[in-house]
């Protein structure tokens, strides 16, 4: 049945908006007067998601926002507050006021009859799809509240991991922005001036220090071709990377490349632990399970290799053999899954072990920083000093001539 908009009026002569089940407006209307409400006007609501023109972000919900929301929407349920209660209540809390909107549409959606996982499915563009997955399960099982206690574990841990993953990397991109910076103003500035000094002095320029004012001759020359090539370049690489073939290059360089290659290898295998069980324990079949971690690892490339994995499973291969054939997970988790599928307890598993491969991500990020900083620091050393060497080296054969 079709579900309508609707303005009212009541007894009081106040009008009244919401939106109401029926098969067409006259039943409606007839509905709506046994609650004392007399139909104005009506129109079928397709449900559609809110218009994310004016956010900042792609149109999806903030994982701090969702992550509140789960934690919230968990205590409430764990009270015993209804599931429409709930969302009433959680539309009025302090979320962006996209999310808002869209908590009102899911509102207006389950108060219509639908059920939660139907009202949040309309929004495919919104939520992840491990959550819209998890609602499923949560309703299908009458485990809601646990399942939503779960996500709010899952977001906040895999916020945790990324908040680290950037930390990590932080300094070292500061070392290299530094180093970029101090060689670009050396070459446009100091360069020059250190040039046309010598050049009065009459002095022969030649060797390491002629290439370096050739350099910055050509900088200076060109700088505003250089600057538009810079931001083209950019420009393309970032169309490149909306595009499925870019995305997928992107994601295959960052499991191979060095350094990060490991610890990537370490945060997809922290986030399927985690994921697995928590759709596991929630009472999600394993081959559904393995549709959803398919999505949720978030690398194209590992996602297409994970693929065999799916298929060598429903075709009757344990899950052991088939992450010993994918190659990729440490022989600790393929372990920590032979257990669980010999003792069919492998929800309970995993649950027991996930915390684990948090710690290895954490060890994994501290022993990246520990490589990538002497090297950067040695890198930024040798350039400026050999910028520097550069430059005075003619003064200093000046000094030795007089």
């Amino acid at each position: 049945m079709p579900v309508y908009k609707y303005v009212a009026v009541n007894a009081q002569k106040q009008k009244v908006k919401g939106k109401f089940i029926a098969d067409n407006e006259k039943q409606l209307a007839a509905s709506l007067a046994k609650k004392n409400l007399f139909l104005v006007s009506s129109s079928v609501d397709k449900g559609g998601t809110p218009s994310a023109f004016f956010t900042t972000g792609t149109g999806k919900v903030q994982l701090k926002e969702l992550t509140t929301f789960c934690r919230q929407f968990a205590i409430m349920i764990t009270a015993g507050i209804t599931v429409l209660e709930c969302l009433n209540n959680l539309k009025k809390q302090n979320y962006s006021h996209y999310f808002k909107s869209i908590l009102q549409v899911i509102y207006d959606d389950v108060k219509s009859g639908s059920m939660l996982s139907a009202a949040v499915d309309k929004h495919a563009k919104v939520f992840p799809h491990f959550f819209r997955s998890m609602v499923h399960v949560g309703e299908a099982s009458g485990r809601l509240n646990e399942v939503f206690e779960s996500l709010a574990d899952y977001y906040e841990s895999d916020e945790k991991i990324r908040r680290k993953a950037k930390s990590a990397l932080s300094y070292p991109l500061m070392l290299l922005a530094m180093t970029i910076g101090i060689v670009i103003l050396m070459l446009t500035f100091v360069v020059p001036t250190f040039k046309d000094t010598m050049s009065k002095l009459d002095v022969t320029i030649e060797g390491f220090t002629k290439t370096v004012y050739d350099i910055s001759d050509f900088l200076t020359a060109n700088w505003r071709f250089l600057l538009v090539g810079v931001i083209f370049v950019v420009g393309v690489l970032i169309l490149l990377l909306q595009t499925k073939k870019g995305q997928y290059v992107a994601d295959a360089f960052k499991l191979y490349a060095p350094f990060i290659g490991r610890v990537q290898v370490e945060l997809i295998t922290a986030r399927y632990a985690r994921a697995f069980s928590i759709l596991l324990s929630s009472g999600m079949p394993l081959s559904e399970a393995l549709d959803t971690l398919e999505i949720i690892i978030g690398n194209q490339c590992l996602q297409k290799r994970f693929k065999t994995v799916k298929d060598e499973v429903k075709h009757g291969v344990s899950l052991t053999k088939a992450l010993q054939n994918l190659n990729f997970f440490p022989d600790i988790l393929i372990q920590m899954v032979s257990v669980g599928e010999k003792t069919a307890a492998l929800g309970e598993v995993m649950t027991r072990t996930y915390k684990y491969f948090d710690e290895r991500v954490e060890t994994s990020l501290n022993a990246l920083t520990a490589k990538i900083q002497p090297v950067m620091l040695l890198i930024m050393g040798v350039t400026i000093g050999s910028l520097f060497l550069a430059v005075y080296s003619p003064m200093l054969s000046i000094m030795n001539q007089l």
